[in-house]
């Protein structure tokens, strides 16, 4: 980060975030009763198989959701979280809360929806390196949630922190009334807004998600997003200002313009390896593919330069952070005080499914914790490898304690 980094959350004089300033608003002190964070989405059950579906066989079952991915990552970090959503009334439903309250998620705000079941996700390892996705979420209580259960679960004890991802307002006009009315009740608490771009090409169109990813940008705080997600944020003819708009991390799952469509997925993000060959996945497309073109800014030749220039119109907008994860090659933070590195941390990816998830629960605790841009980035991308040396959405997040041990020679024994 170019200039002296100053301590998260302070402005200079006229008000515009130093280096290290972020977020540009003040985070506001933890209180009893206030959580850390609020996040709400879609989570489904997961069933996945050990190899093609049509061979029959077991299969685990477990939960999956971006947004309680990330719950559940900050919750064993030792945040206090909330999550809410909507479950069917049915067994599958009662899974998903009790797994997100055994792991220490408060789901006072989450509803039952007698007329819609659980959504639900399949997993089929296919080859080594390529898993197949299957979506059962059509019509689930999920994609029905309502912007009066939201408004009830986030009046109830407004967060410090907001955190959304682009998967909610994909699955339908209510989901997308949700949130833009959590975004605005945001505002009038003081709560900082986090927004995880998570582009699904499987659930909405690039141009669609443009229209209201560009409407939602001046009440973000802190944006995450892979290089190839900026163009979606970026000023446009579909952008608009004033009120939010409204008009999942597998490796190797493809779907539409090459989307890397499981929940959990991030687009082409989940590449934490040191090595290429240590990956779970080839590379390919990204998450936009060629839907939407890069904006005139592109610097031909330069993909680094190209990102920092689409990382300074983001923060012209008024976002204070623009965090853009970058696989292998780790993240980088762009602030109007400059920018920074981080490497990612070298681990033998077992499985990638939750990489982004778990690298945003690792930045939002870090910024909850008061540290500077060096500190977030450093735990964001500790969490991250992780989740892609463990199998599962969530189940390899670390606690606060087992974050030293990354760095453990092999072999080490921990007694």
């Amino acid at each position: 980060m170019t200039g002296q980094p100053a301590a998260a959350g302070s402005e200079d004089q006229r008000g515009a975030p130093r280096a290290g300033a972020t977020p540009g608003r003040p985070l506001l002190p933890g209180q009893p009763g206030r959580p850390d964070v609020f996040t709400f989405g879609e989570t489904m059950v997961v069933l996945r198989g050990s190899g093609p579906l049509k061979l029959g066989g077991t299969m685990n079952v477990s939960i999956a959701g971006a947004e309680s991915n990330v719950a559940i990552g900050l919750a064993r970090l030792g945040h206090d979280v909330r999550w809410a959503g909507a479950v069917g009334e049915d067994e599958a439903g009662q899974l998903v809360l009790r797994t997100l309250r055994a792991e220490g998620v408060g789901v006072s705000g989450a509803s039952t929806d007698p007329g819609a079941p659980t959504g639900l996700l399949l997993f089929e390892p296919r080859l080594p390196e390529v898993t197949r996705v299957h979506y059962y979420r059509a019509g689930s209580a999920g994609s029905r949630i309502g912007a009066d259960v939201i408004q009830h679960a986030f009046s109830a004890a407004p967060p410090r922190v907001l955190h959304l991802t682009g998967i909610t307002p994909s699955l339908s006009p209510t989901a997308r009334a949700a949130a833009r009315l959590v975004l605005q009740l945001a505002r009038e608490s003081g709560s900082l807004v986090c927004l995880d771009v998570n582009f699904r090409a499987r659930l909405w169109t690039a141009e669609a998600a443009a229209e209201v990813l560009r409407e939602w940008i001046p009440f973000v705080d802190v944006l995450i997003a892979s290089d190839d997600e900026l163009p979606l944020c970026l000023p446009g003819d579909g952008g608009g200002e004033g009120s939010p708009g409204g008009g999942e991390g597998v490796k190797g799952t493809t779907g539409v313009n090459g989307d890397l469509g499981a929940e959990g997925a991030d687009g082409g993000l989940a590449r934490w390896a040191s090595e290429p060959e240590e990956a779970t996945a080839a590379g390919g497309a990204g998450a936009c593919g060629d839907a939407v073109p890069l904006p005139p800014q592109e610097v031909a030749g330069d993909p680094a330069a190209t990102v920092a220039a689409q990382a300074r119109l983001l923060l012209d907008q008024g976002v204070a952070e623009v965090v853009v994860k970058l696989g292998a090659e780790g993240a980088t933070a762009f602030t109007h005080g400059g920018s920074l590195h981080q490497p990612a941390k070298p681990v033998r990816a077992v499985d990638a499914v939750g990489a982004g998830d778990a690298f945003v629960a690792g930045y939002l605790s870090a910024l909850l914790d008061g540290e500077g841009p060096a500190g977030r980035l450093e735990r964001a991308v500790t969490t991250g490898a992780f989740a892609v040396a463990s199998p599962g959405d969530w189940e390899g997040a670390p606690t606060r304690a087992e974050l030293g041990m990354l760095g453990a020679p092999p072999g080490t024994v921990v007694r």
